[in-house]
């Protein structure tokens, strides 16, 4: 019993550790989705990447509209469809259609553009509405 009990806490351990906990977690909103590529000029400058990962994170945690994030860099592609090419991509859900056009006018937005803009070469913008 005892190793049975030693299992179960490493993996509880392990789990809470390396993922996010209940409380963490955030329902995905199936309405609106605002996803976001970005091509840095210098991808591999890691001041330049802690500098947009910063700011990024401080206009997430300040936006009135956004209701869940995801930050993500490229993985090593497995498959010759998966473009990796991108620096960070960024997906973004709302509530509504109305609700990204507000984020997109907010002032957090605006701030992390000024303070971020100068760091990439090119963002490429993929919004989608949920289907009913």
């Amino acid at each position: 019993m005892r190793t049975f009990t030693t299992v179960i806490l490493f993996l509880t351990l392990a789990i809470t550790a390396n993922g996010q906990t209940k409380n963490d977690m955030r329902e995905f909103d199936p309405h609106f989705a605002h996803t976001v590529f970005f091509w840095f000029k210098n991808p591999d400058n890691q001041e330049d990447r802690a500098a947009f990962e910063k700011s990024l994170q401080k206009f997430l945690d300040n936006s009135a509209y956004a209701k869940t994030s995801f930050i993500g860099r490229p993985p090593k592609a497995s498959r010759d469809v998966v473009d990796g090419s991108f620096t960070y991509s960024l997906i973004v859900t709302f509530e509504s259609a109305e609700a990204q056009q507000k984020y997109q006018d907010e002032a957090p937005h605006k701030v992390f553009i000024e303070e971020s803009s100068h760091l990439w070469a090119k963002v490429i913008v993929y919004d989608s509405m949920g289907v009913q």
